[in-house]
């Protein structure tokens, strides 16, 4: 049997000794161990690193394509080159080497077809509370749309069958580690954790270039996995979502109606000179209509009288607009324009526009 160790690498001369000198050339149950680097289009020395410490197989992007493509560039090859097994392990030297014969073993007995290291997470002294935070929240997303039991599923340390990497494909640029794992969830794959020691920092992370960055990458990523893994979930909540919203305001009308109070109130301040004996809109002339005898002009069989005599304090410009928006029944835009020209809140505005919307309309 063969085994390959695959490693990612993006400008990683300074670190990618270290790694090397820590990977196995033998192991318990195979007949060939080799090693294989993703330059993944590095501007350092990476390649030759890779080439003068005696790497088997050393492939390069002409651009940096991100960490999920690197992998999937990484497979490909592996597949090509006859591996049964494979390894993924990070360039950083972040996984100890020497727990690559637990992270093998279940393979070999036939037990998985693909097996996680799980890090101690909460005894990493350079991981941030945020960070081990999200490394908890993704775990727990992936374990929902995949129906795993994977506690560290961020881990990039892990292991698979020949089969188990002919059906993976990754669709993210940014990472390869949840949708691999939810796929494998999905196609009833069996998937196992082991624990696995870390090693001292070497460098930063690159994927967590600021804790902001991180974030955002983070809930995009799990957006997506529920957009594309568990459709009907994601929008069957938004859904209800909406639905009980819009059900629970129509409730309290309904209740206000029943209870004799649902005849409404004319929202806007004395927008046609209607104002009652307290100073308060009167709601009887929330929609007047227009005087005995005048005859109105239409446009497009719609009253232009309610407009003119509504905007009759703006501008020229003010009437003209409004009264076509008006006419044509845009209620939004009578209220938007009202709002350019003097200022009023948008809410206002807005009560106005219908006001002057449903005048267009009636008369």
């Amino acid at each position: 049997m063969k085994l390959i160790i695959q490693i990612p690498c993006f400008n990683e001369a300074d670190t990618l000794s270290v790694t090397l000198a820590a990977l196995p050339r033998h192991l318990d149950g195979f007949d060939e161990v080799e090693w294989l680097v993703i330059d993944d289009g590095s501007i350092d020395n990476t390649a030759e690193t890779a080439r003068r410490l005696g790497v088997d197989h050393i492939i390069r992007h002409t651009a940096n394509k991100g960490l999920a493509r690197a992998f999937m560039t990484g497979l490909d090859a592996c597949l090509q080159l006859g591996a049964d097994v494979i390894v993924n392990t990070d360039a950083d030297n972040q996984y100890n080497a020497k727990d690559i014969p637990v992270l093998v073993a279940p393979i070999l007995a036939h037990d998985a077809d693909i097996v996680v290291g799980a890090r101690p997470i909460e005894t990493i002294e350079h991981f941030s509370p945020v960070k081990k935070l999200l490394q908890k929240m993704g775990s727990w997303v992936v374990q929902l749309a995949s129906k795993t039991d994977i506690p560290d599923a961020p881990s990039g340390f892990r292991a698979m069958s020949r089969a188990a990497a002919q059906q993976l494909i990754v669709f993210s640029d940014y990472t390869y580690t949840l949708e691999t794992i939810i796929q494998a969830g999905q196609k009833n794959m069996a998937i196992r954790s082991v624990p696995v020691r870390v090693n001292e920092d070497l460098r930063p992370s690159r994927l967590v270039k600021s804790i902001p960055s991180y974030v955002k990458r983070s809930i995009v990523t799990i957006v997506r996995i529920f957009v594309i893994y568990r459709p009907f979930r994601f929008f069957a909540t938004i859904g209800i979502v909406l639905f009980t919203a819009g059900f629970l305001l129509g409730l309290r009308f309904t209740w206000r109606w029943l209870v004799g109070d649902g005849g409404g109130r004319c929202a806007v301040t004395d927008p046609f000179g209607c104002v009652a004996g307290d100073g308060l809109p009167d709601a009887s002339c929330c929609f007047p209509r227009r005087p005995t005898g005048s005859e109105p002009k239409t446009v497009g069989g719609a009253s232009v009288f309610g407009a003119q005599r509504a905007v009759g304090r703006f501008s020229e410009a003010g009437k003209l607009v409004a009264a076509f928006s008006i006419a044509t029944g845009s209620r939004a835009m009578s209220g938007l324009v009202l709002e350019s020209l003097q200022g009023v809140s948008r809410q206002a505005s807005l009560r106005i526009g219908f006001l002057l919307g449903w005048q267009g309309r009636q008369w």
